[in-house]
Formats: structure tokens, C-alpha cells, sequence
């Protein structure tokens, strides 16, 4: 059995964390491939090292005075190394990292000295092999990622390589030049070397031990989930819920190999299972809530619509026109709405009116503004009669508006629309009727 590990910043942020992760790590002789993020925040205040060289090469673009701040960053790392006792010296790697910086190598070669660093101590520390990611990890000329050259040069790299540290988060290009990931882009790194070996389990270990229900700044000690599906996820993602990068998910997905978000502070949790697919019933009816506030609602009436064809996509033409994409398109007889993020439509408003005007001749067209979504998910919806319907008993009973609703297909989800202002009360309210009562 194989397992590949992803340890995020906030578990490698100083030595006591990285401890608890060689712990973890030795505890299990299955866990072969180990992927370190760079040092997260020690404390609240705390500065990630990411965002440290950031602003240090900013400072080298700059042509002002770098070294005092790549001091920072080296004690950083020399408390790690200091309090972990090791026997190992950053000076040559610095001496690398300023002179780059100085010939400004980019911005995406000094963001992946973070992960490069802390794979090295983390190499040492474990007294195993490190694979620099810029050896394994491929991108083409344009900075996309090259999956099947990586994944063949990984293969062949791992099939002779028991076990090894492989930092996250970069890769490189066929020059040689560094390219990283978006932010969060460890958690993909960590994917990508599960399906290269064909890993058994994905363990991606963080400051939460799996996924909550809902948002633990709306809802007080939300529950936990135990096991969802990799198309739940999928949703609960789309509409804000973030433990895992979204991208992590599809390499593994591909494979079938399913992932285990553990928590670094608490290892005897079992965490969250995200899998393809399960038989195991869930706990309640639904899996989780998630949500985002800052739509407008673009109302669109014309007599006849429904009869006349090619009306939507003229609508949604004038939203492709003005590069906009929309959320969903709930319509009726002779309406259709266009829910859009309001932050990308503000700027373009008069121009999306002119262009539906132009494009599918309505009779008249109405903007509402300052809404929210809420999803509301879970594979054992489809199976429960009347779900629906406690929905909106829970939102009629707490006051709160429904401006529109959605449900897929699938009966996998459903969407509900609401004032801004009553987010938070529209979660409390959902949270309380499926999970709550049914306690």
C-alpha cells in the first residue's frame, strides 16, 4: 500500500509542527511521499514566508535593498532548523536565491522558494531523498501544466525512488525557468504524485480535521462530514466551502484514488474521505451548506418566449460578448434570469442592457442587486421525500425572502437565492432543520 502525504503551512509553520509531522509521517511506514507547502503562519499576526518573498522580490524588481529581508526569511527557516536540532545549513541555498532575485528571475521562481526550502529541511529531518519539483513537475512554453509529460517523468522517477520529499506547489518549463501553481497549488502537487504512483490514499493533512458542514464563522461547532463524494465536493467548492484546491481533486478522480483530509494538530481525528462514490448512508440527509453573497439578478420578459427559439442563447450572448460568465439561468413562461457575480457585471452593466436589447428584443429588463446564493448539498437528498419543502419551511419560519431556486438534474443540489442580508440567517436556518433536529 502506498500513500502520498500533503502537509500544508500552517503544519510545517515551525519546528514543534514540523515534529508533529515527522511523527505522523514515521508512524506509518505506508506513507512513502511526503509534499511540503512553505511555513504558514506561527500565530495570527504572522506572516507566511510565501507573502515574505513575494514582497522581498517586489524589493528586487524595485532595485532597492533586498538583503534585509531575505534575513528575515533565513531566520525563519534557522528556527526550524534550530529548534529541530538539525544539522543542516541554508547559507549556499540564500546565496542561490539573492543572486537570482538580483537578475530577477520572476516572480514565480522566488513564490517557489518557500516549498524548495522547507522540502529540503523536510528531506533532512526525515532522512529521506528530495526530488526538486522543477525535475518532475512540467509545464509547457505558455505556462500551462503539461499532465502527460509529467506524469510519464514522475512514473519512471518514483518506480527507483522508495521514498522522498518532493516540494509543492512549482514546477518548471522546457527552458528550465520556474512556474508555480495558482496559491493553494501544494494540494494539486500532491494529486498529481498520488496518480503517478498510483497511491492508495491521498492523505492531505491541515489545520482542520475534514470538512465542516457549513461555515464555522456563521455556524457555531458546525458538524463534521465523515465521507462525501468527490461531485459534492465539486459543488460545495464551486460555491465557497475551501479546505482543498479544486484543481487537486481531478488528477486523482481520473485514478479513482480517494483523498483523506487530517488534521496535523489532532492525527487520531479521522477526517474527511472524499471519494468517487459510496454506498455508506449518510449521516444526514444533507452533506453541507455553502454559500456566497455579491450577485445581481438580470430579469429578463418578453411575451411568447418560450415559443421562440434561440432565445436564451441570444440572451447569454450578450453576457459572452461583454466576457462575462454567469452563475444560473432560472427561467419561466415568459421570463429568464441571469444570476452574475455583481463585482464583474458593475462595470459593464449598460453595456450587457444594450446588448440584450439588441441581440433578443425584450419587452423590458429589471436589476436586482445585493443577492446571495446558498447551496444546499448532499447525495441523500435524491433518496428523501420533501426536502424541498423543509427547505423553505426553515427560510419562511426565519423571515428570509427566496428570491429564486435552483435544483440540478441530478437532485444532488439545490440553489437558493436571498437578499445579502439575510446570508447568515438563511444558513442558520437550513443548518438548524437537517442537522439540528435530526440530532
Amino acid at each position: 500500500m502506498i500513500k502520498v502525504v500533503k502537509f500544508g503551512g500552517s503544519s510545517l509553520a515551525s519546528a514543534e509542527q514540523f515534529r508533529k509531522v515527522g511523527d505522523i509521517v514515521r508512524a506509518d511506514a505506508k506513507r512513502r511521499y511526503v509534499i511540503p507547502s512553505a511555513p504558514g503562519k506561527r500565530h495570527k499576526n504572522d506572516t507566511k514566508v510565501t507573502d515574505m518573498l513575494y514582497e522581498c522580490y517586489a524589493l528586487a524588481e524595485a532595485d532597492e535593498d533586498i538583503k534585509p529581508m531575505l534575513r528575515k526569511i533565513r531566520a525563519r527557516y534557522n528556527d526550524i532548523i534550530n529548534g529541530l536540532k538539525l544539522r543542516y545549513n541554508l547559507d549556499d541555498e540564500f546565496k542561490v536565491i539573492e543572486q537570482k532575485f538580483l537578475e530577477k528571475a520572476g516572480s514565480d521562481y522566488a513564490a517557489s522558494r518557500g516549498e524548495y526550502l522547507n522540502g529540503l529541511l523536510m528531506a533532512s529531518y526525515l532522512g529521506i531523498e528530495f526530488i526538486d519539483a522543477a525535475e518532475v513537475i512540467r509545464f509547457d512554453r505558455d505556462g500551462n501544466f503539461d499532465v502527460d509529460t509529467t506524469n510519464n517523468i514522475l512514473k519512471q522517477r518514483l518506480k527507483k525512488t522508495e521514498r522522498a520529499v518532493i516540494p509543492g506547489f512549482y514546477g518548471a518549463k522546457p527552458d528550465g525557468s520556474i512556474q508555480t501553481f495558482s496559491r493553494g497549488g501544494s494540494d494539486i502537487t500532491g494529486s498529481i504524485v498520488a496518480k503517478a504512483c498510483r497511491a492508495d490514499l491521498y492523505e492531505n493533512w491541515t489545520d482542520v480535521s475534514g470538512f465542516l458542514i457549513t461555515d464555522p464563522r456563521i455556524i457555531k461547532n458546525p458538524k463534521g462530514i465523515k465521507v462525501i463524494t468527490y461531485k459534492e465536493l465539486r459543488e460545495l467548492s464551486y460555491m465557497g466551502a475551501t479546505v482543498l484546491h479544486e484543481d487537486a481533486i481531478f488528477p486523482v478522480r481520473k485514478e479513482g484514488i480517494p483523498i483523506n483530509i487530517k488534521n496535523t494538530n489532532a492525527p487520531e481525528d479521522p477526517g474527511t474521505f472524499i471519494v468517487e462514490s459510496t454506498c455508506q448512508k449518510p449521516e444526514f440527509t444533507i452533506t453541507g451548506i455553502a454559500g456566497k453573497k455579491g450577485f445581481v439578478a438580470v430579469n429578463i420578459e418578453k411575451d411568447m418566449m418560450n415559443s421562440e427559439i434561440g432565445f436564451g442563447r441570444k440572451v447569454l450572448a450578450a453576457f459572452e460578448e461583454n466576457e462575462i460568465s454567469f452563475e444560473h439561468t432560472p427561467s419561466g413562461i415568459d421570463t429568464f434570469t441571469v444570476f452574475v457575480h455583481q463585482e464583474e457585471f458593475e462595470g459593464k452593466e449598460q453595456s450587457v442592457l444594450s446588448a440584450i436589447h439588441r441581440l433578443a428584443e425584450p419587452d423590458s429588463i429589471e436589476l436586482e442587486a445585493d443577492l446571495a446564493l446558498v447551496a444546499v448539498v448532499g447525495r441523500g437528498m435524491k433518496s428523501t421525500r420533501g426536502t424541498a419543502g423543509r427547505i423553505f419551511s426553515a427560510l419562511a419560519h426565519a423571515n428570509v425572502n427566496v428570491k429564486m431556486i435552483d435544483q440540478g438534474s441530478s437532485e444532488l443540489n439545490v440553489i437558493i437565492g436571498v437578499s445579502n442580508e439575510d446570508f447568515e440567517t438563511a444558513i442558520q436556518a437550513i443548518y438548524d432543520i437537517f442537522v439540528i433536529t435530526q440530532l
